[in-house]
């Protein structure tokens, strides 16, 4: 008993004690991640380190519409990547199995637009996205596509990139969205400038699944000048 006293008040045990407390706060409480693209921005910039909360789904908060979510991927919506080497794959899954890092999962930040049963369509007269009709207020849309009433909409030919054949989202599934819509790789990217009628609009979209989802954003946490809440 002594000689595990003895051994509990070295600083080699505190360190690991610290280790295994953080990692288990970051494997079932707060997750940190890294914003690994610009398809948030300006909301989230390339490089902010993000705090995850990853325990709503223990009281039955779903998604929902407007939440900034982590979520995991069978490949990569963002850009194709190598391989990883097998020494690296397993150093990422143990550190990620102890909540440190990502893991060997493929994690996307976006915002949920729609949740199971909602119908997404754009765009009405002023270019606005529209779930079950109704136009959305979205202040932190960044870069567009280009619309211009009349000019370059969803009647003119071309038609604009900004439009969208009519998309039903599956039950248990998220249909999400980049803030800076023009370079972001999201639900609907092989979607864009289709038709109803277009035999492509059928299947077009992709979803994020419910039980995919890490958590919602509720802070940055760096670089400092960033420090703030939930985006």
């Amino acid at each position: 008993m002594q000689a595990l006293r003895r051994a509990l008040r070295s600083p080699w045990a505190h360190l690991v004690i610290a280790f295994l407390v953080f990692g288990l706060v970051q494997a079932v409480c707060i997750k940190v991640f890294s914003v690994p693209s610009g398809s948030m921005q300006t909301t989230l910039e390339v490089g902010d380190r993000i705090l995850v909360d990853r325990t709503a789904g223990w009281f039955g908060r779903q998604p929902q519409r407007g939440d900034v979510i982590v979520f995991t991927t069978d490949d990569d919506w963002e850009t194709a990547t190598t391989a990883t080497p097998a020494w690296k794959a397993v150093i990422k899954g143990t550190l990620g199995a102890f909540g440190y890092g990502p893991g060997n999962a493929h994690h996307l930040v976006k915002r949920v637009i729609a949740t199971g049963g909602d119908t997404v369509s754009c765009c009405d007269a002023e270019g606005h996205l529209q779930v079950n009709g109704e136009a959305l207020d979205e202040p932190y849309v960044y870069d567009d596509l280009p619309f211009t009433a009349g000019v370059l909409d969803c009647d003119t030919t071309p038609r604009s990139r900004r439009c969208l054949p009519e998309i039903t989202v599956p039950e248990g599934s998220l249909l999400v969205l980049g803030d800076h819509r023009s370079v972001s790789s999201d639900s609907v990217i092989a979607c864009r400038g289709l038709t109803d009628a277009d035999p492509a609009a059928d299947g077009c979209a992709r979803f994020a699944d419910e039980r995919d989802v890490v958590g919602h954003v509720v802070a940055i946490a760096w670089p400092l000048p960033r420090l703030s809440g939930a985006p």
